[in-house]
């Protein structure tokens, strides 16, 4: 049975990670800063019985958080997969006028949590493991208004290529996933609650396909990439937004 940690798994994208690895048998350490949130998830997952959940309240930031739910899930065994989910957009503002504490506050929970996880987990996991984190398409373009949220999954996506060079030597693969808008709670929040018509939607401005993407799209990648599938894959940055990252508009 694969024994794997989810972060920020009661979240749209780790939720659907978690339930999607436990569907394929299995155990799941949902680990959030909400833990109702987190508790909610892994009672789906224990109602449905093809995998198992347990749940761990963490703040990804701060080493004690993850060297706790790093524990408890290698109190299991070895560790066969880790998926880095927990994240936070930040607010919109220039650059000029980014308030420093937030800038601080966003890089700390997407950048330093990644390297946290990956710090404690990488020695407690098995020969062979495989990490996924969860970047975004911020990470390989720049957008306006958002510096910390790009500077941050920027760092995501560098932390993960060099993961993936230190964890070859014991078959450890290391690869991140970068989502564009992706329908859930931190698109919703990005609008600030509002609706648009897909014809002007401006989220959905130069993504090709016309929609957006689901977290359980994302999962699937996820779940592939954490799979004997993609044995060969590692240090990859593998993008979801419907073409948005090569569309010229």
């Amino acid at each position: 049975m694969m024994n794997a940690i989810i972060t920020g798994g009661g979240g749209d994208i780790g939720a659907s990670c978690a339930r999607l690895l436990a569907a394929h048998g299995a155990s799941v350490l949902v680990v959030d800063a909400d833990l109702p949130a987190a508790e909610r998830v892994a009672q789906q997952i224990n109602n449905d019985r093809r995998g198992t959940a347990t749940v761990a309240a963490a703040d990804v930031s701060v080493s004690v958080d993850v060297r706790g739910y790093v524990d408890a899930a290698a109190g299991r065994g070895p560790i066969d997969a880790v998926v880095h989910a927990a994240g936070v957009a930040g607010p919109a503002a220039e650059l000029q006028d980014f308030d420093e504490a937030e800038f601080d506050r966003v890089m700390a929970i997407n950048a330093r949590g990644t390297f946290l996880g990956m710090k404690y987990a990488l020695p407690r996991m098995r020969d062979g493991g495989a990490i996924v984190n969860i970047a975004s398409v911020s990470g390989v373009a720049g957008y306006p208004m958002v510096a910390a949220y790009v500077a941050s999954k920027h760092a995501v996506i560098g932390l993960t290529r060099t993961a993936a060079l230190e964890g070859a030597s014991r078959s450890i693969r290391v690869n991140a996933i970068c989502p564009g808008p992706i329908a859930g709670q931190l698109m919703s929040a990005a609008a600030g609650g509002l609706s648009y018509p897909p014809d002007e939607d401006p989220f959905l401005r130069g993504v090709p396909l016309g929609r957006y993407g689901t977290p359980d799209e994302v999962a699937q990648a996820a779940a592939f990439l954490l799979s004997p599938a993609a044995g060969f894959i590692s240090g990859a940055t593998i993008t979801i937004d419907g073409g948005l990252t090569v569309s010229p508009t």
